[in-house]
């Protein structure tokens, strides 16, 4: 297959006239200055193919329901406990499908799934106790993408200065009964052509200290994510239980390194981010989901300067716009700081194409040899219109999102997925979750 941008992003900057060549699901040549001949022509600006390294597709339900009478971060958990009571394979199946066709809309060829809705309301088996992972999966499959499905270990109910509480009726699908429960379901999840498996912690608050090590084992090598120091509270019952940060914990067992990802890292000290810098501990930042929620705004430019480097991730789903995570990434930092310039173009494209932090080290660039993906935006509607193709992140959205190709398949095309309207798709998924509420 041929395809042939005017313009592109490739690792060596903006280019013009690019002629890409593909041979199945990998790039064999990518020519700048080159011409079109019978190749296929995209539209606008040619980018690799975006990585979502933080989701939950369960939380797509919650968008525009949990914005009246204010309310926290965790007050925002009952309305999540709710969605989850009562979601099965099927219409789990369902939601991810519409959800997941709603990221390659914006762009996004490889998701990270931060798994941990695992068994049936009360924490009852299902007869394949994987079968609401086996529902993402089929899910991302239906919807064209990649997923890296990060099953996630989650044992407690929280923490405080008193050590960890049971898990509340809300959560007990989230658990396994212990870390070699959860390591037993984890090695009967297999990988297959479309999705990869990794491990998650999902907090301090969730995985008591002497199941650390277990989980890090069992990722071996393999993307390992983690809830870090989203919130103060968090710090705080770490400090008084453990006598230390999050992040120092995660430390001293052994957990952070290059195949581990941070996700939020906001509340951190200066310790803690000279830790997970030279660890090259991944940080992955949700910015939509982080002012959302008013976790707040984490230390991203100090970190990439420690060692890490920088994903992003969509996390609630609140929105589903991958370019506008890169950009608020790079704004955050401007309200942070007074100052402009924190993160280049070039550094945004970077964390905006973290393939590898979710166990696909050969997505995410256009350069031969790499995975075939590629993301053409327009510069030519109302919000792109006069944009230099190189700082092209600073201005488009999802909508701008024209085609999207994902391991050589066409996916997205003018705009539109191939499972056709992705919105009914979604209201199909959400409206029966909420009937009687």
């Amino acid at each position: 297959m041929r395809y042939f941008a005017e313009h592109a992003l490739l690792p060596s900057g903006p280019a013009r006239d690019v002629l890409f060549e593909a041979d199945g699901d990998r790039l064999t040549s990518v020519t700048a200055e080159a011409a079109p001949g019978d190749a296929r022509r995209l539209p606008g600006v040619v980018l690799p193919g975006f990585a979502n390294a933080h989701s939950h597709a369960f939380h797509r339900a919650l968008r525009g329901r949990t914005h009246d009478g204010g309310g926290t971060f965790w007050t925002w958990r009952e309305r999540m406990y709710a969605v989850s009571a009562v979601l099965d394979p099927d219409s789990y199946l369902a939601l991810a499908r519409a959800t997941y066709a709603e990221m390659a809309l914006s762009g996004v060829t490889t998701v990270g799934e931060f798994h941990y809705l695992h068994h049936a309301p009360g924490g009852a088996r299902y007869s394949d106790e994987n079968a609401m992972a086996e529902a993402l999966r089929q899910a991302a499959v239906d919807a064209g993408i990649r997923i890296t499905l990060l099953d996630t270990c989650y044992l407690a109910g929280g923490l405080s200065a008193s050590g960890h509480a049971a898990p509340g009726p809300e959560q007990q699908r989230f658990g396994d009964g212990s870390v070699d429960g959860w390591a037993a379901r984890v090695e009967a999840l297999k990988p297959s052509d479309g999705m990869a498996v990794g491990a998650a912690i999902h907090s301090v608050r969730a995985v008591p200290r002497d199941a650390l090590a277990t989980v890090r084992d069992v990722a071996d090598g393999r993307p390992l994510h983690v809830h870090l120091s989203e919130q103060p509270a968090e710090n705080e019952a770490c400090l008084a239980y453990y006598g230390c940060t999050p992040t120092a914990l995660l430390d001293a067992e052994g957990v952070l390194g290059p195949m581990t990802t941070a996700v939020h890292a906001t509340h951190l000290s200066t310790a803690d981010i000279a830790a997970l810098g030279r660890t090259t501990t991944t940080a992955c930042f949700c910015p939509t989901t982080e002012r959302d929620l008013a976790d707040g705004i984490g230390p991203a430019r100090a970190l990439r300067d420690a060692g890490s480097g920088l994903s992003l991730g969509s996390d609630q789903n609140a929105v589903i716009d991958l370019i506008e995570e890169a950009r608020a990434l790079e704004m955050h930092e401007r309200v942070a700081t007074l100052q402009r310039g924190r993160f280049s173009p070039g550094d945004l494209l970077r964390a905006l194409t973290a393939h590898a932090s979710l166990g696909w080290p050969d997505a995410g660039r256009l350069e031969p040899g790499a995975v075939a993906d590629l993301v053409a935006v327009r510069l030519d509607t109302v919000r792109t219109a006069g944009s230099v193709p190189g700082q092209v992140l600073l201005a488009a959205g999802a909508a701008d999102v024209d085609t999207v190709i994902v391991g050589g398949e066409v996916v997205v095309e003018s705009g539109r997925h191939r499972l056709g309207d992705v919105g009914a798709l979604l209201v199909a998924a959400i409206d029966p979750l909420w009937e009687g509420a």
